[in-house]
């Protein structure tokens, strides 16, 4: 009896000394999981560390009103830092509240933009002067190349909404959370964790090249638009990109682009009354139109060269992600993408089946060329100034990329940083910003094909940045939430983007080898 009676008395013992036990083991859990460390077992370290991820990208990225509000009511100390920590550190380093407090701060008073301005943005992107290639397209592909105005806008805004998806996480109370803030995060989250930093070289390498073919283009572009302007002048097309890039050596000092911005709705508008004039001369000439011309058979050589062309004037996708963090409702993103997509869709195809009629076969690749001289100097010297004021978008673009990889990317830069200690840019950093307006300078004297360029870009890069990645990173990243018919889509954009791609890059490369061979001129 005496010896049952201590049995129980030893498990009350035991029971109550496990429970003190487990109380403090979860207030020194408590305290631990405040200063930013985790105590659990395997299989909760795993989701706690899952949730921590996010939980922590979220807190840096968003700056969470909670966190602010604690930080506005924390005392001050010290080097002016708030005591008490009230994120996670994983590493105990993290950086401290005061900082946070700042970047949010700063965060709040960025403006934001609204729908209709970010969808002006998208507008300006996919509607430029590049359009006026599309005719050219028209010319080789006939109704196929309709078709594929419309399938081109339909898969570009497709891949546009899956590369915002891929920016988004759900966190631990199943709420979609921003993780991530650019292209290039996309596509290091999809090679982690073998390669963490592959995707984003990638993804740098193939931005630089669409960038600076773009540049190219605009040379080369404004040196057959005043060629053909004034054809009486005993100036060649190479001496006219000559002088359009003299006039562009002073994008090489530029710090910002606020000087540019204040041109780009004079741009625009330009670009819209040259668009009116072209289609108002072309429907004055409606009863000579070739309906006949238009067939359902395609240019096996050409055609492939006119599908980089219609993605290339699609291309958007390197900006969408900094786009949508800086709209104040993302929410309606994908309704942007819609509208302003159906209107490029519906006005591109157009433009390009109006003039395809009125010249029919003699269709040439910027089609203005196509005009009568007494109009076309004056729409021509109109698409010139739009031309050389849009220079510089993708060359500080490309300039941005270029410094961010190569001179400013903290300790594992290749190169020392190209600025000074005051923000001034140093002499060599300036030289090779001037050897960037020099390069694209060179490849327009030697490489003046505007439509050959345009497809050669589009199948290699625009292709790329448009159908391939944004289809393959939305099949790693969002795989568990995908339904059957977006992994059909997504797989079908890959499979469809890679045979585009590869075709109408060996076809470019064969036009201008033939160009070279025979010494043909646009």
């Amino acid at each position: 009896m005496a010896h049952l009676i201590r049995h129980k008395l030893t498990n009350k013992l035991t029971n109550a000394a496990h429970t003190v036990s487990n109380k403090s083991q979860a207030k020194v859990s408590g305290v631990f999981a405040r200063l930013g460390f985790q105590a659990a077992t395997d299989e909760e370290g795993l989701g706690f560390a899952e949730c921590d991820d996010l939980d922590y990208d979220y807190r840096q990225g968003m700056q969470m009103d909670v966190l602010q509000g604690e930080e506005e009511g924390g005392q001050m100390e010290g080097d002016g830092e708030l005591e008490g920590d009230s994120h996670y550190q994983r590493d105990g380093t993290g950086p401290r509240p005061s900082s946070l407090k700042t970047a949010g701060s700063l965060e709040e008073d960025k403006p934001k933009i609204t729908s209709w301005e970010a969808g002006w943005n998208v507008t300006n992107a996919i509607q430029g002067m590049f359009v006026l290639g599309l005719p050219y397209a028209i010319l080789h592909g006939g109704y196929l190349g309709l078709f594929l105005i419309i399938f081109a806008a339909v898969v570009c805004c497709y891949t546009g909404k899956i590369l915002i998806a891929c920016l988004y996480e759900e966190n631990e109370d199943g709420i979609k959370v921003r993780v991530r803030d650019s292209y290039v995060d996309i596509a290091n989250a999809c090679c982690a964790p073998r390669f963490p930093a592959l995707g984003g070289h990638v993804v740098n390498v193939a931005q630089i090249i669409e960038l600076v073919m773009t540049c190219i283009l605009y040379v080369v572009v404004s040196g057959n638009l005043m060629y053909n302007s004034f054809p009486g002048f005993p100036v060649s097309q190479k001496a006219w990109s000559v002088v359009a890039t003299a006039a562009l050596l002073p994008c090489a000092f530029l710090k910002n682009l606020k000087a540019v911005s204040k041109f780009s709705l004079l741009c625009t508008l330009a670009h819209f009354i040259i668009n009116i004039l072209v289609i108002a001369y072309c429907l004055s000439r409606a009863r000579e139109w070739a309906w006949e011309k238009v067939k359902f058979y395609i240019d096996v050589k050409k055609f492939p060269i006119s599908i980089g062309i219609i993605v290339f004037s699609y291309t958007s996708q390197i900006f969408l992600p900094s786009l949508e963090g800086n709209m104040q409702k993302p929410s309606e993103f994908h309704c942007m993408m819609d509208w302003t997509h159906i209107a490029a869709c519906v006005l591109k195809g157009l433009f390009a089946l109006v003039a395809y009629l009125t010249w029919a076969d003699a269709t040439k690749e910027v089609i203005t060329d196509n005009l009568p001289s007494t109009i076309r100097a004056v729409v021509n010297l109109f698409l010139v100034s739009k031309a050389l004021l849009s220079y510089p978008l993708p060359f500080f673009a490309a300039v941005e990329v270029l410094e961010k990889s190569l001179f400013q990317d903290g300790g594992r830069a290749l190169f020392p940083d190209c600025y000074g200690p005051g923000g001034q840019l140093k002499s060599w950093g300036l030289g090779l910003r001037v050897a960037l307006v020099v390069f694209t300078l060179l490849m327009a004297v030697f490489v003046p094909h505007f439509a050959l360029l345009m497809g050669l870009t589009g199948s290699l890069t625009g292709a790329g940045l448009c159908f391939l990645l944004p289809s393959l990173f939305h099949l790693k990243l969002q795989w568990r939430n995908l339904l059957w018919h977006h992994v059909f889509f997504d797989v079908s954009i890959f499979i469809i983007g890679g045979i585009c791609a590869i075709s109408g890059f060996i076809h470019s490369i064969e036009g201008l080898i033939e160009a070279f061979r025979y010494d043909i001129h646009d």
